[in-house]
């Protein structure tokens, strides 16, 4: 460090090998740190120089009038056009936007839920990947609603789809259709949204008294090439499906690579349905079928479930959940016998 340069909280936080936040809570004594931790962090701020800003210490702390909005990978339609409409309804009523956007395989929600309670955003509306989120803003009582998929429905409020009527609406339209052999890509069963969908698809078959065949579910990875290269699989075996139903458009598109791939016709050999819309959808021959979130209405009735959280903290944890109707378009179509 320029001596210079007065030294800031992240050069102490640095220093001492913690958080900024926790370094924080070490000089200011508002919140836990342990002991061992506060003096370390002490220990470097006074090696350091380190004077805190007496106009920032001496702020009333006040909320502002902005909501955190928390995706995973805006290059996904799906939570670009969340973020929209979240943004959308926060000016509506008044309020800013502050987006983070932790991009593909990036976990540490933790560090993004300190930055918010730091910023002292109203609340927080996340497309969370644990309870971490739910649970840490929770202890520093910054409302937060959980939107796409849920892990602490007894905690916060969430806004979500029905994924089992979705799954289930598209699996009904294969087997109307003569497809005995479906495939399901899916990338995870841990989560609502994966788990919901697997549900709906195993409930189609189970109704008609047909098995769901272990080796026809799928798990495909996260990305378009992860799942092309499960598809290829798929395609290359001996009793290949005649229909394939992918779990989210990442994937969807990772089918339709591998069918073009392997030389299948969509829909003569082989039907091609998603769970999510997506633009390039109507824009291939045949365009797809598809259970289509309104990712747009999402990510508006989140924000607005935040306010109304906010303007009554003591309500019980409610979850909305909104249609996601299914699409018919011409990737689907009846089984070809042999």
């Amino acid at each position: 460090m320029s001596a210079a340069r007065r030294a800031t909280i992240r050069d102490v936080a640095e220093a001492a090998g913690v958080s900024q936040s926790t370094a924080s809570r070490a000089l200011t004594g508002r919140g836990y740190a342990a002991p061992a931790v506060r003096e370390r962090v002490r220990e470097a701020a006074q090696r350091l120089g380190y004077v805190p800003d007496a106009m920032a210490r001496h702020l009333k702390q006040r909320v502002s009038r902005s909501v955190g909005v928390l995706v995973h990978d805006l290059r996904n339609p799906f939570y670009a056009d969340l973020a929209a409409g979240a943004g959308h309804a926060a000016r509506a009523k008044g309020y800013t936007l502050t987006l983070t956007d932790l991009g593909r395989g990036e976990t540490d929600e933790v560090a993004a839920a300190e930055a918010f309670v730091a910023m002292r955003l109203a609340g927080v509306v996340a497309t969370p990947v644990s309870g971490a989120v739910a649970e840490y803003l929770g202890r520093h009582g910054t409302p937060v609603v959980e939107v796409d998929r849920q892990f602490a429905p007894d905690v916060c409020d969430a806004v979500v789809v029905d994924n089992r009527a979705g799954s289930r609406a598209v699996t009904d339209h294969l087997l109307d259709l003569g497809h005995t052999r479906i495939a399901l890509l899916i990338d995870e069963t841990a989560w609502t949204t994966g788990r919901e969908r697997h549900e709906g698809f195993r409930a189609a078959h189970e109704d008609r008294g047909l098995p769901v065949d272990p080796d026809l579910v799928v798990a495909t990875g996260w990305d378009v090439t992860a799942a092309q290269a499960a598809a290829d699989a798929l395609f290359a075996s001996s009793r290949r499906p005649t229909a394939v139903f992918a779990a989210n458009n990442v994937l969807a598109e990772g089918a339709w690579r591998a069918a073009a791939t392997a030389g299948l016709a969509v829909p003569g050999d082989l039907s091609l349905a998603s769970f999510d819309d997506a633009p390039w959808m109507t824009m291939v021959d045949p365009p797809v079928t598809t259970v289509a979130q309104d990712a747009v209405a999402v990510g508006a009735a989140a924000v607005d479930r935040l306010l109304a959280r906010l303007a009554d903290g003591e309500e019980p944890p409610r979850t909305v959940v909104l249609p996601a109707p299914m699409v018919v378009r011409g990737s689907t179509g009846p089984a070809r016998d042999g």
